[in-house]
């Protein structure tokens, strides 16, 4: 098995949350579309989304991220297709709390308000190549955005600066001049092992913005690397060795002897969440055979049963149960 999904292998399945609209904002900067990057500057009181978030308008692939339930999303859409043709920085202050508006029955929203810059793609130079590096996990991308047109986005070592025409800001003189954002690098997951589960589970963790490398050598398997970012037909020791961070690992041959060399080689690795599949016996079991030192360096990492107890049988529920305690840990994490 190649180290990446071969040309002769479906695509993998869309990436979503905030990396799938960074992704397709890469892919519509570097196409020329004129598409529209709106970023969500700060809000207050009930909103759908935080500061940091995104969504992409204008795209030849249709809309990407929402901030709202769709129901100011045509508002934005409206101005996001100005910036785009004018090439400059629009200003949307969106304001759902009236409750004139709530008891007339026109009321939008989450009762909060959200203030927004739309940037026009075409004027984000390099775009690709910061969206690339955070991907990589090499940073978190930071953006300060300035009301007179000034943008600055970083990526670790990858900076880069850009001047755009403005409007006129809605809140001109009644509101901050200046915002720093920050949208944190994709987590991202090892995989050691393919099984039942990894139609339901690679795909639901790409959906949910995680960088997805799956680690398989048997043969048997070898259809299931198109579901993943990357495969590799290496030994752990080896996937471990590669400069990518990871934020989990998660041990699923559904095979006794390679979930044990998998843990072996995890127990030296600076990886904060490390699930075994299988019931607790298993582990016992493997736990014998491991070295003392392994046993020790492994024992606070490690979830055994890996996933939620939300109920039900069967590979697509266990994936269901390990993608939702992966999603809470991250989170709670954060």
């Amino acid at each position: 098995m190649p180290d990446s999904p071969s040309a002769a292998n479906p695509a993998p399945s869309a990436a979503g949350g905030v990396r799938g609209i960074l992704e397709a904002a890469a892919r519509a900067q570097q196409r020329g579309d004129a598409a529209t990057l709106a970023l969500v500057l700060e809000t207050e009181g009930s909103t759908y989304v935080h500061p940091g978030a995104a969504a992409l308008f204008g795209a030849r692939e249709g809309q990407a991220g929402w901030l709202s339930g769709g129901c100011i999303e045509p508002e934005i859409e409206t101005l996001a297709a100005t910036a785009a043709r004018y090439g400059r920085i629009e200003w949307m202050d969106i304001d759902t709390r009236n409750d004139e508006d709530l008891f007339a029955g026109s009321a939008v929203g989450c009762r909060g308000r959200l203030r927004l810059a739309l940037l026009p793609l075409a004027g984000l130079r390099e775009w690709p190549a910061l969206v690339d590096e955070w991907r990589r996990g090499h940073g978190d991308l930071r953006l300060e955005i300035r009301i007179d047109g000034a943008l600055r986005a970083a990526v670790g070592d990858e900076r880069q600066p850009w001047t755009f025409p403005v409007a006129r800001p809605p809140w001109l003189g009644a509101g901050p001049n200046s915002w720093m954002l920050e949208i944190a690098r994709p987590p991202s997951v090892l995989v050691f092992g393919a099984g039942p589960e990894s139609p339901a589970l690679l795909p639901l963790l790409r959906t949910l913005g995680w960088m997805v490398t799956l680690v398989e050598r048997r043969e048997r398997w070898q259809a299931h690397a198109a579901l993943a970012d990357t495969a590799l037909a290496r030994s752990p020791a080896q996937a471990l060795a590669t400069a990518r961070p990871h934020d989990a690992a998660l041990v699923m041959h559904h095979h006794f002897e390679l979930d044990r060399e998998a843990l072996e080689a995890l127990a030296s690795s600076a990886i904060g969440y490390i699930g075994l599949l299988g019931p607790a016996r298993r582990r016992d079991d493997l736990f014998q055979v491991l070295p003392e030192d392994a046993r020790a360096a492994l024992a606070p990492r490690l979830q055994s049963p890996i996933g939620l107890r939300l109920g039900g049988d069967g590979p697509e529920a266990i994936a269901l149960s390990i993608a939702a305690q992966l999603q809470a840990r991250r989170h709670a994490a954060a």
